[in-house]
């Protein structure tokens, strides 16, 4: 599936990954390919992104790298929507 993190600031990644974890207002909740169209807003947390991804070094600090294949981006606030296999992360 494909994701783009953007901020108020800037697109901070876009690429191929292979699941995400959110922090949803009612619970967490993950995303894999071929999930059903969703749109939901998003509390304070850690999101979690599966899959080899590469950062740009100008948007790197803000995330933090576990491993290989996890990634964790801290967010206050958001909206994610999934449609077509895109996920789209708005974050404040």
């Amino acid at each position: 599936m494909y994701l783009e993190i953007i901020s108020p600031e800037a697109k901070l990644f876009e690429g191929e990954i292979s699941s995400i974890i959110l922090p949803g207002s009612s619970g967490s909740f993950q995303l894999l390919n071929n999930h059903a169209p969703i749109v939901s807003t998003l509390t304070s947390g850690i999101v979690k992104i599966f899959g080899k991804i590469k950062l740009e070094k100008n948007h790197s600090d803000k995330f933090i790298t576990e491993g290989n294949e996890t990634t964790l981006f801290k967010i206050s606030s958001g909206t994610v929507e999934m449609n077509d296999n895109k996920v789209i992360l708005l974050s404040d």
